[in-house]
């Protein structure tokens, strides 16, 4: 299976390239165009932490992504080709996970994954209700290629000790991280003065993925603009 990441940038997309017999799933509402010979499947989540059926797909649903996933493989036996987008402008990175760590997606940049990546939904408790993010994240482990997406730009990072990040850019970190809501600046008053508030102390060894720009905010800065609503 050979992925290429097109337009990496503010408008990312990616091409999955299906050789006879691979398959590939993305979540739903990614596909946008390919090659002919694409079958197009609809699948569930295959396991959620706490149990599937109705309580899995509540917790996808609250982690920002869909109980369903799409899944892409070959009508014919030969090599096909399928082209895959977020549903947010920013960029998009793959992530190759070889088994001996578990990657952690929050507020929906899970965008797609190889078939020997399983999925779980996890939940972040008050943790997720302070930072900003959901409360649950999509747990991805096994080995394979990983499909993230981002609002705006995607930073690395690799920590060996601490790093500081604001609420709403995390997009996913290796499970031996660990992180702490804190705030901002010396004190809660120049915190939230300094209109930056809560902010994230990420503490561990392991690779961090950000992104450069919150769709919270732009959201909220959009939503004053917008005329009221008429009843």
């Amino acid at each position: 299976m050979e992925i290429t990441i097109q337009d990496s940038g503010a408008f990312a997309a990616a091409a999955v390239h299906l050789g006879p017999g691979e398959t590939f799933h993305s979540e739903a509402g990614c596909y946008f165009h390919s090659t002919p010979n694409v079958d197009i499947d609809v699948t569930t989540r295959r396991r959620s932490s706490g149990g599937g059926g109705l309580m899995g797909g509540l917790k996808s649903m609250l982690a920002g992504d869909s109980f369903f996933l799409s899944r892409y493989s070959s009508t014919d036996g030969r090599e096909a080709t399928v082209h895959l987008a977020p549903g947010l402008p920013g960029d998009v990175r793959r992530v190759d996970l070889d088994g001996s760590t578990r990657w952690l997606c929050f507020g929906g940049s899970y965008m797609g994954s190889g078939p020997d990546l399983e999925l779980d939904t996890e939940g972040q408790g008050f943790k997720g209700l302070f930072s900003g993010e959901s409360l649950f994240a999509v747990g991805v482990s096994g080995t394979g290629p990983l499909l993230v997406s981002a609002y705006g730009g995607i930073h690395e990072a690799e920590i060996e000790g601490e790093l500081i990040v604001d609420t709403g850019h995390l997009v996913a970190l290796e499970d031996t991280l660990d992180y702490e809501i804190t705030k901002a600046g010396g004190s809660w008053l120049r915190s939230m003065m300094g209109g930056e508030g809560l902010v994230l102390r990420v503490s561990g060894r392991g690779r961090l993925l950000v992104q450069s720009h919150d769709p919270g905010t732009y959201g909220r800065r959009l939503g004053r603009l917008l005329p009221p609503k008429s009843n």
